[in-house]
Order: C-alpha cells, then sequence, then structure tokens
C-alpha cells in the first residue's frame, strides 16, 4: 500500500493526452487534482432559507468569482460571492435540496482550469431576501488566502492579438480570468485589482464593459488592460536613455542585428540575443561573466525547437503547460555558444503577448536572466546595472511586486524533476498532513545557498521563489525583500523559526535575530523530510533517506553529503556513509575539481597520488602544496560529500576544468558522457565494524586508474561510475533493511538532479520492491530545505502540544516588515 494520503488531500501531479491543433498546440494545464468531493454524498443537505459556502485554495486571480456568478444564474440562485483573506465565500438564497447538490457538483466539475479547491464547509446564513446575484467587495480579515502563480497566454488571448480586427490586436498585456500576471503584480490580498501594480491604470469604458459582464471572458479579470487604458511598452537605448520608435519591431530588428536586448517580463527583465548569432553570444557571455554555464532559449513554438531537440510527448506537454517552464531537453544539434560540454539544452516557450508578438519577428533567442553573476533577477529598469549589461532596453510601465525567475525543469520517468522552482509554480500551496496542524504560523528559512523561505498557517505550507545563494549580499537583500513580501501578503505572524544546523550561516544569524524560539534542523535531515511534507507523511513513518548532495553542516562539524538515514518526523539516525576524504582548501575545494582528486587518492591509494602530475596536466608545485596541506591537516576539513566525489571522477577521467565556472559544472559534464548500459560495475566495500558503516572507494578509484590507462573513453567510465552508484544505493538499503524496519526510501539532495542517477536509483530499487520518494513539486537541491525545516517544526509542536500548553508571544521582530 502507497505512503502516499489521498482523499480531500492534492497529491498528484497530472498527465493530459489530447489532440493538438497542428498550427498552434494549445496551453495544458499541468496541475495537481482536486480533491474528490464525496462528502457530497455523506452530508445531509439541511432545508432552510440561506446557505454559506466557504472555499480555501487558489481561488482567487483565476476567474473563479465570475465562475460561481455564472453558475448561480444558471441554477436560478440569489446571493452574492465575494472573496475573503481566507479564500472565497458564496451567500446562497432560493435554492432547494436538488438544485443545491447540481450546484455543488458543479463547483467541482466546472471550476475554472487554474483553480485548486483545498477545503469547502457549508453551513446556515442569515437570509438576506436578495432579488438577484452579484459579486461583491472583497472582505478583508486575518486569515490565509493563496494567490495564483503568474499564468501563461491563453488560446483565446493569443489568437486575439493576433487578430487585425480585434481592439487588442498587437497588445502586449492582453491578458483574462485564465491568464495573466498573478503572484507578480500582487501587493496584497484580496486579490483585487486596487491591491496589485495595475491599481494605477484605470479602465476605460469598453474594459469596464468586460469587466462587468458575467457573459466575459475578463469578467472580473484584474490584470484587464487594452490599447486605450493600460501598460504601454518603451523601447529605450542603453546609457542615454533616448526612446525609439518602433517598439517590438525594431526591438526584433536590433535582436537580428546582433544587438542585445533587456526584454521586460512578468518577474524580472532577459537578457536577449539571437541565438544563431554567434557574436552576440559571446558578447552576452562576457558581459555575464559565464564563459561556459549554459544559457536557456526561447522558441517561437515546437517546430522551432524541433530544429535542434529531441522531445518525447510529456516534454511537449510540459513545454505548452500553462506554466512555461524552462525544460532540458536531448540536442539534436548543436547551437553553438548555448550549452557547451553538454548533452542537454534549456528552451522555453513564450509565456507573455510580448513574448508572442517579439517572436513572430525572430524565432529563436537567448532568454538568460537579467543579472550580474550571483545576483538577484533585474525587475526596475531604474536598477543602475541593467544599462551595463544590454545595448537597448525594452520595458514597459507595469511594475512588478515581486521578481521571480524562470522555473526550471527535466522529466526522469515521465515525472518532473525540479532544477528551480520560481514563475509559474510559486505561490502554489502544499497542504500538510492533517494530523500535523497547528494554530501557530510558522517560518523556515532554509540554508545558504539556492535559499527558498517557506511559512506554514493554518494546514497549509507556501514557499517562495528560488532567491539564490546569500553568501552575495544583493542575494540577502532579495531574501529580506521576499521574506518582507510573504510577511504582507499571508498576514503571516511567525510564532517559531526555523534555520540549519551550521552556526554560521546568515540564515541562521537571521532567525537568532527574531527572538522567536529557534529550532536547527540538520542539512540532510531536512533533505528528506521535505519529502516526508509533499508526500503527506504522517511523523511516526521510518523511512531510509539516501540523501547526496554537495555540502552539509553534520552533527559530527564535519561536511557531510553522502548520506543514509533512519528518520522519522522527530528524529533521525545516520546508518551509512561514504568514507571521509579531506576537502583541502575548504570551500575552494569545490570550485577546484583537481583538488578532490588528490584527496580520494591520497586517502585511498596514496602512491597513486604522489603520480598524480605524470597522470593529469597540473602544475607539480601545485600539487605538493596540497598534499602538504592534506598530510598536515591544515583547512582541510573531512567531507563525504558524494557532490566532491563527482568533482573528483570527472577530473580523473579528463572532462573538467581546472577551475569551476558554476557549481556542479564538473559533475554536469560527467552526466553528459553517460551512453548506455555497461556490464562492469566499479568494485566498492562496505566496512560494518561499526555504525555509522562506511562506503570505502578504494577499489572504484583503482579501476577507474586502470580503466584511464587502458585508454578507454571516458564515455564508458562515466556511465560505470553512474551505474556503480545506483548499485551501492540499492546494496547498502538491502543490506540495511535486515537491521532496521522502514516503509519506503526517499531520495534528495541536488545530487539527484542527475537524470541518469535518479533514473537507474529509482528503477533498481523499485525492482527490487522499495517504495521509492522523491520530490515532485520541488527540487531535491537546497530548494526544499526550508520545506523539511517547516515539517520537523509541525511534528515538535504535535509532540509538545500532547504534554503541555503551548503560547507564543508575537515577535516585535517582524512587526516593523509588515
Amino acid at each position: 500500500m502507497s505512503l502516499v494520503s489521498t482523499g480531500r488531500i492534492i497529491v498528484a501531479v497530472f498527465t493530459a493526452t489530447r489532440k493538438d491543433r497542428k498550427e498552434r498546440p494549445k496551453r495544458v494545464n499541468r496541475q495537481e487534482k482536486s480533491p474528490n468531493l464525496g462528502w457530497l454524498n455523506r452530508e445531509k443537505i439541511v432545508s432552510f432559507q440561506a446557505l454559506k459556502i466557504s472555499i480555501q485554495g487558489v481561488v482567487q486571480g483565476v476567474g473563479f468569482r465570475p465562475f460561481i456568478h455564472r453558475l448561480a444564474l444558471r441554477f436560478g440562485f440569489s446571493g452574492w460571492v465575494r472573496n475573503t483573506g481566507q479564500g472565497v465565500e458564496i451567500h446562497l438564497e432560493r435554492f432547494n435540496e436538488e438544485s443545491l447538490k447540481k450546484f455543488l457538483q458543479a463547483l467541482e466539475k466546472e471550476k475554472p482550469p487554474l483553480a485548486r479547491l483545498q477545503e469547502v464547509s457549508l453551513e446556515p446564513d442569515i437570509f438576506e431576501d436578495r432579488k438577484d446575484f452579484s459579486i461583491i467587495t472583497s472582505k478583508a480579515e486575518e486569515t490565509f488566502a493563496f494567490i495564483s502563480p503568474d499564468v501563461a497566454t491563453c488560446e483565446e488571448c493569443y489568437q486575439e492579438i493576433m487578430n487585425p480586427a480585434e481592439r487588442r490586436f498587437h497588445y502586449p498585456f492582453t491578458n483574462c480570468t485564465n491568464c495573466g500576471p498573478r503572484y507578480t503584480i500582487v501587493e496584497a490580498l484580496p486579490y483585487d485589482r486596487a491591491r496589485t501594480t495595475m491599481a494605477s491604470f484605470i479602465m476605460c469604458p469598453d474594459c469596464a464593459r468586460e469587466y462587468h459582464d458575467p457573459q466575459d471572458r475578463r469578467y472580473h479579470a484584474q490584470p484587464i488592460a487594452c490599447p486605450v487604458c493600460g501598460p504601454r511598452i518603451e523601447l529605450l537605448k542603453s546609457g542615454t536613455r533616448e526612446r525609439l520608435q518602433g517598439g517590438i519591431e525594431e526591438a526584433a530588428r536590433l535582436l537580428k542585428e546582433g544587438y542585445i536586448l533587456a526584454v521586460k517580463g512578468l518577474g524580472g527583465f532577459h537578457l536577449m540575443a539571437d541565438a544563431r548569432n554567434q557574436r552576440a553570444i559571446s558578447r552576452l557571455r562576457q558581459i555575464k561573466a559565464r564563459q561556459s554555464k549554459p544559457l536557456a532559449l526561447m522558441a517561437r513554438d515546437l517546430s522551432v525547437i524541433e530544429n535542434f531537440a529531441r522531445m518525447n510527448q510529456v516534454e511537449k506537454e510540459w513545454l505548452i503547460s500553462a506554466s512555461r517552464p524552462i525544460v532540458l531537453l536531448p540536442k539534436k544539434e548543436e547551437l553553438p555558444g548555448i550549452a557547451p560540454h553538454l548533452k542537454e539544452i534549456g528552451v522555453m516557450l513564450p509565456y507573455t503577448p510580448l513574448h508572442h508578438l517579439l517572436l513572430q519577428k525572430i524565432d529563436l533567442v537567448v532568454a538568460t536572466s537579467s543579472n550580474r553573476k550571483d545576483a538577484p533577477i533585474i525587475k526596475d529598469e531604474e536598477e543602475g546595472s541593467l544599462d551595463e549589461l544590454c545595448d537597448y532596453i525594452l520595458t514597459h510601465n507595469r511594475p512588478i511586486a515581486m521578481r521571480a525567475d524562470d522555473s526550471v525543469l527535466k522529466i526522469v520517468g515521465d515525472q518532473p524533476l525540479f532544477l528551480r522552482r520560481a514563475r509559474g509554480y510559486v505561490p502554489y500551496p502544499e497542504t500538510v498532513n492533517p494530523v500535523l496542524r497547528t494554530e501557530n504560523h510558522l517560518l523556515a528559512l532554509g540554508g545558504e545557498l539556492k535559499v527558498t523561505l517557506s511559512a506554514y498557517k493554518q494546514g497549509t505550507v507556501v514557499t517562495s521563489q528560488f532567491l539564490g545563494d546569500l553568501d552575495e549580499y544583493q542575494n540577502y537583500r532579495y531574501f529580506e525583500e521576499t521574506l518582507n513580501h510573504f510577511l504582507r501578503l499571508f498576514d503571516l505572524k511567525p510564532a517559531v523559526v526555523a534555520s540549519d544546523l551550521h552556526p554560521d550561516f546568515r540564515t541562521t544569524h537571521f532567525a537568532r535575530k527574531t527572538g522567536l524560539p529557534h529550532y536547527q534542523v540538520q542539512h540532510h535531515y531536512a533533505h528528506i523530510l521535505a519529502s516526508f511534507l509533499e508526500h503527506k507523511l504522517a511523523p511516526e513513518t521510518r523511512v531510509l533517506g539516501v540523501a547526496f548532495d554537495g555540502y552539509g553542516y553534520g552533527t559530527d562539524g564535519a561536511a557531510w553529503g553522502g548520506e543514509f538515514l533512519l528518520v522519522s518526523g522527530l528524529d533521525f539516525q545516520r546508518l551509512a556513509h561514504f568514507d571521509y576524504v579531506p576537502l583541502p582548501g575548504g570551500d575552494l575545494a569545490a570550485r577546484q575539481p583537481w583538488r578532490m582528486a588528490l584527496a580520494h587518492l591520497l586517502t585511498f591509494m596514496e602512491p597513486e597520488a604522489n603520480r598524480l602530475s605524470s597522470l593529469i596536466r597540473i602544475d607539480p608545485s601545485r600539487i605538493d602544496i596540497v598534499l602538504a596541506a592534506i598530510r598536515r591537516k591544515i583547512n582541510c576539513p573531512p567531507t563525504s560529500s558524494c557532490g566532491r566525489l563527482f568533482d573528483a571522477v570527472a577530473w580523473l577521467v579528463g572532462i573538467a576544468p581546472e577551475n569551476l565556472e558554476f557549481e556542479a559544472e564538473a559533475a554536469m559534464r560527467l552526466e553528459s558522457l553517460v551512453c548506455g548500459q555497461e556490464r562492469i560495475i566499479y568494485p566498492y566495500r562496505i566496512k560494518k565494524d561499526a555504525w555509522p558503516w562506511k562506503i570505502d572507494l578504494a577499489p572504484l578509484f583503482e579501476a577507474i586508474l586502470q580503466d584511464k590507462k587502458k585508454g578507454l573513453p571516458p564515455e564508458v567510465m562515466a556511465t560505470r561510475f553512474h551505474q556503480t552508484l545506483a548499485v551501492i544505493v540499492l546494496d547498502l538499503i538491502r543490506k540495511l533493511q535486515k537491521e532496521f524496519d522502514f516503509q519506503a526510501v526517499a531520495l534528495g539532495g541536488g545530487v539527484f538532479l542527475n537524470r541518469w542517477l535518479t533514473m537507474l536509483t529509482t528503477e533498481l530499487l523499485k525492482e527490487a520492491g522499495f517504495e521509492v520518494l522523491r520530490p515532485l513539486r520541488y527540487s531535491p537541491n537546497d530548494e526544499s530545505i526550508s520545506l523539511g525545516q517547516i515539517y520537523y517544526l509541525l511534528c515538535l509542536l504535535k509532540k509538545k502540544q500532547k504534554t503541555e500548553f503551548i503560547s507564543f508571544p508575537s515577535s516585535p521582530f517582524f512587526q516593523d516588515r509588515l
């Protein structure tokens, strides 16, 4: 029996099969399934004159009130509907039992495509003798409502902007209740135009008529706009800010001539360049100091993508989904300068009318975030560095309330594997297992790298967009900006805060400053607890967690990263890990993979380490310095990191650069070499003399050096290495199963962004009869740390509430941020 709870809780990622229009695929709405309203058959609908229906979920900004209005008119009801701080409230009169039951069934079956119903409650209400049904002013209150993520342009709006007969022909801000900006323009809830960045745009008579017409697609569409009354674009020359004529058409012409443009989207600016212009791409890489990190593409449609990448049906559906993520696809043809040394290429489709109109003139562009290295995406043209990044700026006068990068994912076994969760998915809520609910508001701050925030309120967790690495000051400001936005938007009053176990992380220092009860959660434990929360596991469930990543502060002070943990909601036991090796130079070792090759070889086979300069091209004097530091234990903390293991192997097989430009570059190159199946598995040993067990990789490194001496291709060694790691996981879990009871295996940590390792490990474990859990709606990397921290707090409070009364006073620290 699956451990994943079902019933009235949203749990699944859906697939869709449909016949696409030949000329333009329709958007697929890839969301989670709504809860089953089977309770309708169990509820006794009592006869009374008025009824109040309260609905929680994603029901604001998705056309839900207009839908209820039309539904009520169909059934002849009177009453009203309004947004509240909690969701939507409906007041019904003039109904009978049969019509009410049909109304509630239609509520579930016919709801808008972007809506999600989490809880629906019915209770008698005061009869108001209403003569008709209307949408009334929103009710502001101290409760918890959700806002939809930003949504890609729907088919109807797309056809409208392409039709010369329509008044919104070629208008780049066309939207309706089923599409357009949401999270990135909302400044406060409930979701009304006055609380968005559209507040200053007064509707013209035509837009006002559409807005108030219950039969219109734009009925109560808050961002409604047209060329008469809505936002407008501007094309500027960078530096001088000289206004140019020609708008989008001129912008496309400049791109074709090789210029770099900053183009304002939903959550910030893209830097765009002609994807087939190598000179422009080279300039863009120089500007961003990004010589080898892959660049994302935006293509006009699927037919353009088919020229350079392979797609299966599932990948196509994600590309045309309402969220429009960047999807990593296998290359069919090399586009020079886009994703060097890799076999995959990241591509997305246009998701705003502005993008669609621009891509009509040029079918393929580079579309990368407008930021300097390790800084957040730029959202305002007033941010001074924007002019330094581009030649021209295509902007508009609709402000961005909250910046958000594009989401990135790949498909593994027909399921999504998120590399970055942001635009299009944030801030979709995550319901928690009902047994863990508490009245307290909770806040989790994540780690130090790839940070997200998570907040709990009234049975639901909301997780922020990817915020970057907080060791950069600008990203730390972005972290605070997002936290303040969350506090205001969701009316959060945190009573308890969680952070990572590391004593010197910025999030740890921040948590201490709040004055709240503060709990620190070990990094890899949090990785596995994230799956507990997403898959709705009960706290007492025991799971064998496999946490592979680059770094996490361990309970013994070492740098963990290759861990096998026995996990439940409130504690964990470290059962096994990769044998410790030195981390020469500390953080420097993560940027210079040859250091990790030295460390592994010196640990496992010292004579070979002394001959490394003859095996690998490196200055012998540099090797001597690092070897001396390792032997004297100078700035060489012990590590069990699987990420650093990948670095070492990538260096030894000869495909890693001496200095990495970005995190996981060596591992990504190694992954790109995997080709089919190899029958040979590299040897290894499991040392069981004491707990935790140690995985001894000395035989593996001996075998790799032998293969290298034989002249075997790097592809063969990379494939053998990946398969060996998957076999190690299976072997160790089988052995641990004989010693401990656990109900499932959970995979977590950034190493499981590796397509091949995730696929091979999952297949082996499932074939052996294990249930395998991994993040599906979140990334397995450090973005999920805050989720795991929230789950720990929920379990902790549940345990405390069984034995004592808990009342947490509100902290004055957050009052100034509201």
